[in-house]
């Protein structure tokens, strides 16, 4: 059975816009949103430019050299001051753009105390990887959270009210989402829906993974709009289709590890085709071998700990 699908972007640079409006004749307009989806090299994340009357808030930011300043070129062009960038968790692609972002300007970093440690310490761990991936994409110069909350902590800029929201390990090993309060409740989730893409497992915690869809989908029930760190834009049902993929994925590797911690080549290259079948329209394939032997592994463990 083919899996329901979203559509990927290929184009170097792809920018949708949303007016969030107030409603009310006597209410000032709400923000614009501005989603900003990198290249394909750049594994088509999302930044979102949060427009406000007078300024602008970025979240999340881009991975590449090129993309990153593709990103800039579009807050400049949108010619109101950045107020803050809003920080969703620690992967590089989320944060290696930010110093292009705040280059030359005095910008706080907002992002829960977690993820600022996640980025500190694997920072350096990360560049040694996929540097020699990306070569001269990767950026040589990176900026770190300077403002760390805790969660449920609230930060106006711009008279919009910003909430964070620690999720702990899922994704990434550490996660948040940002939620705009207002009349047109919206919410950043980071990673925790990678729209029309293969998932990224290879931090090993897809068990709390399932958990905290199932927590934002109730949580979150009332939103308006979803924004995701990949794919299109939507509603709560995001959280159904991301749950879907790694339920999906997750059995497939238990079906494929025979009681081990690891898949063969053989069995990867059969987790692959098993995936691409299912999700024949979704992105970043290489990230469904790349997993394959760390979630192996959490199986295999989750199986111990209940025997």
């Amino acid at each position: 059975m083919r899996a329901s699908s979203y559509p990927i972007v290929s184009s170097l640079l792809f920018v949708l816009s949303w007016p969030l409006t107030a409603g009310a004749k006597d209410q000032a307009p709400g923000p614009v949103i501005h989603q900003v989806t990198a290249s394909p090299q750049g594994l088509s994340v999302n930044c979102y430019l949060v427009e406000g009357r007078h300024a602008v808030v970025a979240v999340d930011s881009a991975l590449t050299v090129s993309d990153s300043k593709a990103l800039r070129a579009k807050l400049d062009a949108i010619g109101k001051p950045l107020a803050a960038v809003l920080i969703t968790h620690g992967h590089p692609d989320h944060y290696n753009g930010v110093f292009y972002l705040t280059e030359g300007k005095a910008v706080p970093v907002y992002a829960t105390a977690a993820v600022a440690k996640v980025i500190r310490d694997w920072d350096a761990r990360k560049e040694q990887q996929w540097k020699p991936v990306f070569k001269e994409e990767w950026p040589p110069q990176r900026a770190f959270p300077d403002h760390e909350l805790k969660s449920g902590e609230k930060v106006k800029l711009d008279g919009l009210d910003f909430v964070v929201h620690d999720l702990g390990p899922a994704e990434s090993y550490a996660d948040s989402y940002w939620e705009l309060l207002g009349p047109s409740r919206s919410a950043f989730i980071g990673d925790e829906v990678l729209a029309g893409s293969h998932a990224y497992t290879n931090d090993g915690h897809t068990a709390e993974w399932l958990q905290n869809l199932d927590v934002l989908g109730r949580t979150l029930k009332g939103a308006k709009h979803v924004y995701p760190g990949h794919g299109p834009a939507g509603d709560p049902s995001l959280f159904a289709w991301e749950k879907g993929y790694l339920l999906a994925y997750r059995r497939e590797v238990e079906a494929l590890r025979g009681g081990g911690e690891k898949l063969t080549d053989e069995q990867k290259a059969t987790l692959v085709a098993r995936m691409k079948a299912a999700y024949p329209d979704a992105g970043n394939e290489f990230m469904i071998a790349l997993g394959a032997d760390t979630v192996a592994a959490e199986l295999a463990h989750a199986r111990d700990d209940v025997e």
